[in-house]
């Protein structure tokens, strides 16, 4: 009888066990499909938002307050220059198109301003892409990623840097009262899906809990993406010194 009991204890965990397995197996391939649906859905918004917008951004030789005072210079400077050419853009590809054709104009712009002030910083201008985390602009917020932006660096470019968007023309807005312009907010709504212009308009609704969640998704995702390629370039950079 002991024999009995004890084989069908062996085969009653047996089963178990393989269950348990099966088990763990489904869970393992959900969690990776979910992991991978949720890794696309990011990327399709980063890009949809990246393709969308173009922002401009200016970064200081330093954190020094002469450095920082420069930086608002030459970018009052560069803003008055490019006002003209950009605000009244009907697209992004307009807008990318006009950057582009004047790079030379905005760079000269940017070095005068930086030598008008006593300084011979060299300063690099480049339109192009480049990693941002979360940022707000009065009542748009624009989720963790890479993003197509006029970059302007001044000298070392060690310094906190100053955003905004030149299209939609957020830059030439006034959004002290933190409320952006229906007007520039239509313009959003022209280049955006639904979902991407709610994500980027409501994220600080607290009633909207499931637009905060896929906020926070693309956020999370997309910062953790740009927190390793910076170690990583971090990590090259040093094994080449």
């Amino acid at each position: 009888m002991d024999k009995i009991f004890k084989r069908l204890r062996k085969i009653s965990f047996g089963n178990f066990s393989r269950r348990a397995k099966l088990i763990a197996g489904i869970l393992a391939i959900a969690a990776i499909f979910i992991f991978i649906r949720l890794i696309t859905y990011t990327e399709s918004v980063n890009t949809s938002l990246s393709d969308s917008v173009i922002r401009l951004h200016v970064i200081a030789n330093s954190d020094a307050p002469m450095d920082q005072d420069l930086k608002h210079t030459v970018r009052d400077a560069v803003l008055e220059y490019v006002r003209n050419k950009v605000q009244h853009s009907e697209s992004v590809d307009q807008t990318r198109a006009l950057v582009l054709d004047d790079i030379s104009g905005i760079t000269a712009v940017a070095k005068q301003a930086v030598a008008d002030s006593g300084k011979s910083y060299d300063v690099k201008v480049h339109l192009g892409r480049y990693p941002f985390p979360t940022k707000a602009y009065g009542d748009i917020l624009l989720p963790a990623g890479d993003y197509q932006a006029l970059r302007i660096v001044i000298g070392n470019g060690d310094g906190a840097n100053w955003w905004c968007v030149l299209f939609p023309p957020l830059c030439f807005v006034d959004v002290t009262h933190g409320t952006v312009p229906e007007e520039i907010k239509d313009d959003l709504k022209k280049v955006l899906t639904e979902e991407e212009y709610q994500l980027v308009t409501s994220s600080d609704d607290e009633t909207d809990i499931p637009i905060k969640i896929k906020f926070k998704i693309v956020e999370v995702f997309q910062d953790s993406k740009l927190k390793i390629a910076g170690a990583f370039e971090k990590l090259l950079g040093g094994s080449k010194s």
